[in-house]
């Protein structure tokens, strides 16, 4: 062969490799509002700048006439490229070959880009569209898929870790975004699952659906597994490269910094009058974090999960900062099993990857009740507060209204290392409510009084005894738990010019292999 002909037959094959399972399965995956792998890759990255690995790879199957069916690039697409011109590796598993199931070289593939992203310090995005394991290929498929999973694993904490899920992903293939930083999901199109509805109702006799069972609703608001909950695959790949903007490359580099032009010494006079008079009156702290962040813009994780509390990125004078902050609007803000957890892997992120965190508190404790007591409150509660004693960057920490009993502590109170606590003047920080409080202190006291108006009269001055006492935050701050007592419009400015002293912040925790975290 010439060597004019051996360029045509490269030219020829890699035309063939971008046609994946043929152009046939190439319009049936358009007829389901799905995109191809390589569409998927094309719009997350910066025009132009995607380099594809591993294009010529084939399947070594020779089980059940498999051998006569080959396509190159053996069904997904692998390679890096840039986001706003920062490197990140990408795969893209391809749905029309094979149905995107995992074989023993696709596998391969994955570990290579992933093994690089290790070596590079960058971030691996993986985009999900696969029947599971290739069941031809038997035990090597499912070793594929344990060197996956290995290796999301020694990655985590070191590179961020983005799953989406643009299709099926069912089995053993859910692990490997288990294992990641953060999933999404679209409508639709995707769910997840262990096991199938056909095999749970010849097991269990449940007649589910698909959608029901593992789809994007489910998983974002019911199991937590989904991150965020998108439209379709271009809202999420505009999500995954908004969300790309406020982490750093690895645990060892800082998040970019992004030019400011909102003044730091803004204020926002609304936040002066939004904590309602009446205590037991809720308002919304997406308010609250609007106000007093960048241009107002706030990236919610987990919008749609334990909406009792609220986390997420946003920037303070340019610098990517996480928010933790619970939400008086559902469940009176309270901690649950759910939100403690939520919050905690959250906070254990942005610890590993060096993002400062803000605490914004309004919580009256945790839930009671039996349900929670043998969901294992004790042990989800225990994990936020780990998270947040656990962390070594900036905290800032600031009290809006209530901060009672072992909630007030597990929010990154003064005694977790919380670097800089302040309140606002309306913040109520006590062991509980003043009624419920009256009612153990004063109990024998009230059960003596015999006359209902007296009874009453007693309780109301007693009541109002305890507020005076503990419904403010003087008392906290008489101990130097909170450092300081601030007007709430200029929050924005207290908030930066103290992430601003802790730039440089050095705290190191007790040396060991790894902690014990309450799972």
């Amino acid at each position: 062969m010439k060597n004019q002909d051996k360029v045509k037959n490269l030219i020829d094959l890699r035309v063939q490799a971008k046609l994946g399972g043929g152009e046939k399965r190439i319009v049936s995956q358009h007829a389901k509002g799905k995109f191809t792998a390589r569409e998927r890759i094309h719009m997350l990255l910066d025009d132009g700048s995607f380099e594809e690995l591993d294009m010529f790879v084939t399947h070594r199957c020779n089980n059940f006439g498999l051998e006569k069916e080959k396509y190159l690039g053996d069904g997904v697409v692998t390679g890096h490229g840039t986001i706003d011109g920062r490197t990140v590796f990408v795969f893209a598993q391809d749905f029309t070959v094979f149905g995107g199931s995992l074989s023993e070289t696709m596998a391969l593939k994955i570990c290579k880009v992933m093994d690089m992203a290790m070596k590079m310090g960058c971030p691996v995005i993986g985009i999900n569209d696969s029947g599971g394991a290739r069941i031809q290929e038997g035990v090597t498929s499912l070793a594929g898929y344990a060197e996956i999973f290995e290796r999301n694993i020694l990655a985590s904490g070191v590179i961020p870790q983005i799953s989406a899920i643009f299709g099926p992903c069912a089995g053993g293939a859910v692990y490997s975004p288990a294992l990641t930083d953060f999933i999404l999901m679209t409508e639709q199109n995707s769910y997840m699952f262990v096991t199938g509805p056909k095999v749970v109702k010849s097991v269990t006799g449940e007649d589910i659906s698909t959608e029901d069972l593992g789809g994007a609703d489910v998983h974002s608001c019911k199991s937590g597994v989904s991150h965020f909950r998108v439209d379709d695959e271009q809202a999420g790949i505009q999500t995954i490269r908004e969300l790309i903007s406020y982490l750093p490359q690895n645990n060892l580099e800082e998040a970019p910094i992004e030019d400011c032009t909102d003044p730091i010494n803004r204020l926002e006079d609304v936040l002066n009058s939004i904590i309602p008079d009446n205590p037991n009156t809720p308002y919304d702290m997406k308010t609250v974090i609007a106000g007093i962040v960048d241009y107002g813009k706030f990236l919610e994780v987990h919008a749609d999960y334990a909406r009792n509390i609220i986390v997420g990125f946003a920037r303070f004078n340019g610098i990517s900062t996480g928010i933790v902050a619970n939400q008086p609007k559902f469940l009176a803000g309270v901690l649950d099993c759910d939100s403690s957890r939520k919050a905690a892997r959250f906070v254990r992120f942005c610890d590993a990857f060096n993002i400062p965190i803000l605490t914004l508190v309004d919580v009256p404790g945790f839930l009671p009740g039996s349900a929670q007591e043998y969901a294992g409150i004790i042990t989800h509660g225990a994990k936020l507060m780990f998270a947040f004693g656990e962390a070594t960057v900036p905290k800032v920490t600031v009290t809006l209204r209530k901060s009672y009993g072992g909630a007030h502590d597990v929010m990154s109170s003064k005694q977790l290392r919380g670097d800089f606590n302040y309140a606002w003047p309306t913040a109520e920080i006590a062991v509980m409510g003043a009624a419920g409080a009256i009612e153990i202190l004063e109990g024998r006291s009230i059960a003596a009084i015999t006359d209902a108006e007296e009874k009453t009269k007693f309780i109301d001055e007693k009541v109002n005894e305890y507020k005076e006492k503990f419904a403010n935050p003087y008392q906290a701050a008489s101990y130097g738990y909170i450092d300081d007592i601030i007007e709430p419009r200029n929050t924005r400015f207290r908030v930066i010019r103290a992430f601003q002293a802790l730039q440089t912040k050095k705290v190191v925790n007790p040396l060991k292999k790894h902690s014990n975290i309450p799972l």
